[in-house]
């Protein structure tokens, strides 16, 4: 049963919901890019792009390795799969790392919001491509969520995402620590405000702190997500949360351009935060009815199955049982 304060703060969230109207045209509803899929990893960068989608987003697509791009297209005819990345091992002859670069930076004028790390690894070209993504979506006020080994670059290279307001972290309890860790900060103390410290660390980068609660602060604002979950914690869970952070930041852009009449009385600052209080609630609540089905057996891709029924619970005014 949801606490009364996340039912406030949800009916805050479902403001940010476009309406379906006919006179919305393709990919106003959100077109987000996955920037990860790598060689090894090609399952994390397709759930985080297919919760994107059934979330609702109009376009999704994913920006990955060429061998993972051949393996994702199987996966999904829905999903527009391109193989820009490169790994350091396999980049041919006549490539640059300003070639490959470039070609990931000609796609940011087509979305509107970029999750990078699922599936990323650790190669050293696989990193600095995206380090330049980075600093471009910076440039051009693109939102972006970091995830995964997209959160290595946070840690190793803090000031690339410093002092951003337009991004989100979304650390477990071990990246959380290594995040800490590079700030120099000390994590003993009150768990309720560690979140809002490493924020405020980072300048007012919004962080969602996943745990038994999540807590998400932007070093000013705090807000605790306490849906109930699933039990089983699988591998690829998390790529629901980011897929979900990716469409529901597109929907901030949509009402931020006033696509449709609404009382506009929340801020860009509010509805990040809201977005980032949505996207865990969707996966708290994906995680909690995949578990009822599946117990021990769930698996990331069960997650997937339930992002449509989690929306209508938590977010449909029409559906909701909150």
């Amino acid at each position: 049963m949801a606490s009364q304060a996340t039912k406030d703060v949800l009916m805050k969230v479902r403001k940010m919901v476009p309406p379906m109207l006919e006179k919305f045209h393709k990919g106003q509803m959100g077109r987000v890019a996955v920037i990860g899929g790598s060689q090894d990893y090609t399952g994390a960068p397709y759930f985080s792009a297919m919760a994107s989608a059934r979330l609702g987003a109009d376009m999704s697509h994913v920006i990955c390795e060429t061998e993972a791009a051949q393996v994702i297209k199987t996966y999904s005819p829905n999903l527009m799969v391109h193989p820009y990345m490169r790994q350091a091992h396999k980049l041919h002859e006549k490539e640059t790392v300003d070639n490959i670069y470039q070609n990931v930076i000609d796609m940011l004028p087509r979305v509107h919001v970029v999750v990078i790390g699922p599936g990323l690894g650790r190669d050293e070209l696989m990193q600095e491509t995206c380090a330049r993504v980075i600093t471009e979506a910076r440039k051009q006020n693109i939102p972006f969520v970091l995830d995964a080994d997209g959160l290595y670059l946070a840690q190793t290279r803090p000031e690339l995402v410093q002092g951003c307001t337009e991004c989100i972290l979304t650390p477990n309890v071990v990246e959380f620590g290594r995040l800490a860790k590079s700030k120099g900060l000390d994590m003993d103390g009150d768990e309720t405000k560690l979140c809002a410290k490493l924020a405020k660390a980072f300048g007012g980068v919004t962080i969602i702190q996943k745990g038994a609660k999540d807590y998400i602060s932007n070093g000013e604002t705090t807000l605790i997500s306490d849906l109930e979950g699933g039990l089983k914690r699988s591998g690829g869970q998390g790529d629901t949360l980011t897929g979900s952070l990716g469409t529901l930041l597109a929907w901030r852009r949509a009402y931020l351009d006033r696509i449709w009449d609404h009382e506009n009385d929340l801020t860009a600052a509010d509805l990040l935060t809201l977005a980032a209080f949505g996207g865990s609630s969707i996966t708290r609540e994906c995680s909690r009815l995949a578990f009822a089905k599946h117990g021990r057996s769930l698996q990331a891709s069960d997650l997937t199955e339930e992002v449509v029924e989690a929306f209508n619970h938590l977010l449909d005014p029409s559906h909701a049982k909150l």
